[in-house]
């Protein structure tokens, strides 16, 4: 039984598919006007993690991700400039170049921290004529006026508008940074956006109400709903999407289709840097590939993202990335010393292998708690009782959810001229000739190899 927090209904409840033995998920994916930062990715990891279980669990999932390509305006309040036209005149591109090449960037990023692509990605702007099919349906119904700037949508129309915000929550007039004049109420959203006169936008499109693009969250109804049914079973994102956006998507969606969207809303909650969110528009933000000019393997993100659950806050500090890229370091030095020693995984047999087994399932299966199965994993590493072929078979089964790539490690072939160097080496510390010991320790560096002395005898890596 997998156990889901659910933001919809504010608790934990028994994940049940709409189709037995298969699970639809449809995650926001990035605005494509610039790079992605370590508190975007640590969602993508979140969603990773949930897809992975699923998968453990023995689910088909079929999987969709957009692409925002156009529509994001740099506000939440139906203001602002278009992010796509904004990143493209910083960069003096066009808007399908700066989509291109950073949703090229978006999908390196995914691959180095080991996230499984969607089985799906959709383009908002490959779906155009169903975003104005929906707001026609929209219109028919009555939810949707016109103003100088664009197709609204009335939320007065809507009798459960909301049901998405947390208990007691509202947002009241005036809490949004600026009032669209003609909106009969500050929570209405844009559905359409006209192009405003005299401009010449380089995404605009021809629909009933005059020429322009379409609202931010218009998109992510169509492109989830065309390609999963209605309603599908998990939708995804982060939780600063909840108030806003994906209010706003569960609003339209029951409002066309008299139907909820979806049966699980889920949210990971923000990564912090210095005590404050790591955002773009405040400029505090680390990339991935800032990790490596550090020599932190981007995997060691995936490790401190699993230090704290996914619904509590994660601190961002070069010390813990530091902190976590030596503990995996350590679990792959693990596994590389039982593959250099010839050890392979064995079917778990015995009931000390399948107790650990058991409480990794109890852990991923109630709500993602990866702290609580990475402290599984580590017990079962260091238990005596355990012999190493099963420490590694579980190592490896556990990495179906984990996704640090134990399976690829590699031995490294030393060369007998190095281990009888090591071997002096190790013979000179022993009698205390340090002077020795250092000179053996430079032919060994000289020949492309470092030794580390450790608890467990001298590790040697080729540099």
């Amino acid at each position: 039984m997998i156990n889901l927090y659910n933001s919809l209904t504010r608790k934990k409840e028994e994940f049940k598919p709409v189709k037995a033995g298969e699970v639809s998920i449809y995650t926001c994916g990035p605005t494509v006007y610039w790079y992605a930062h370590v508190g975007n990715l640590r969602t993508y990891i979140f969603e990773d993690v949930l897809k992975r279980v699923l998968i453990y669990a023995g689910y088909k999932v079929n999987h969709v991700m957009n692409i925002t390509d156009v529509g994001h305006l740099t506000s939440d309040e139906d203001t602002g400039e278009d992010k796509m036209e904004k990143g493209a005149k910083r960069e003096n591109k066009t808007v399908w170049d700066i989509a291109q090449m950073y949703t090229d960037a978006f999908q390196k990023d995914l691959a180095t921290l080991n996230i499984i692509e969607p089985d799906v990605w959709v383009k908002a702007t490959d779906t155009i004529p169903g975003q104005i099919e929906l707001i026609k349906k929209l219109e028919a119904k009555g939810f949707t006026y016109v103003i100088a700037d664009g197709v609204y949508f009335d939320t007065a129309k809507l009798k459960e508008y909301g049901r998405l915000w947390p208990n007691k929550m509202d947002i009241k007039a005036g809490a949004r940074v600026e009032m669209v004049e003609g909106k009969k109420n500050d929570r209405d959203f844009a559905l359409w956006k006209f192009t405003p006169s005299g401009v010449k936008r380089q995404m605009e499109w021809d629909s009933p109400w005059g020429k322009g693009f379409p609202g931010w969250h218009t998109e992510c109804v169509v492109m989830s709903c065309d390609n999963l049914g209605i309603p599908f079973d998990i939708h995804c994102g982060g939780i600063d999407h909840v108030l806003i956006h994906h209010t706003n998507e569960l609003a339209q969606a029951e409002a066309a289709y008299g139907k909820q969207m979806c049966n699980f809303w889920m949210h990971g909650d923000y990564l912090n840097l210095k005590g404050e969110k790591i955002a773009k528009s405040s400029g505090n933000i680390v990339l991935v590939g800032d990790l490596a000019k550090r020599n932190i393997d981007p995997l060691a993100y995936r490790y401190l993202c699993f230090t704290t659950h996914y619904r509590i806050p994660l601190s961002f500090s070069w010390e813990s990335i530091e902190a976590a890229d030596n503990a995996l370091k350590t679990l792959y030095e693990k596994v590389r010393a039982m593959k250099a020693a010839g050890i392979t995984a064995v079917s778990l047999k015995s009931r000390e292998a399948e107790a650990y087994r058991e409480k990794f399932e109890a852990g991923i299966y109630d709500d993602l708690n990866m702290p609580k199965a990475l402290a599984v994993l580590w017990e079962a590493v260091k238990d005596s009782k355990l012999s190493e072929s099963e420490k590694l078979a579980l190592m490896i089964d556990f990495d179906r959810v984990f996704g640090f790539k134990f399976d690829a490690v590699e031995t490294i072939d030393i060369p007998a001229e190095i281990s009888e160097l090591v071997r002096l080496r190790e013979a000179a510390r022993q009698a205390k000739d340090w002077s020795k010991s250092d000179e053996y320790r430079q032919q060994i560096e000289k020949l492309g190899y470092s030794v580390e002395d450790t608890a467990a005898g001298p590790k040697i890596k080729k540099i």
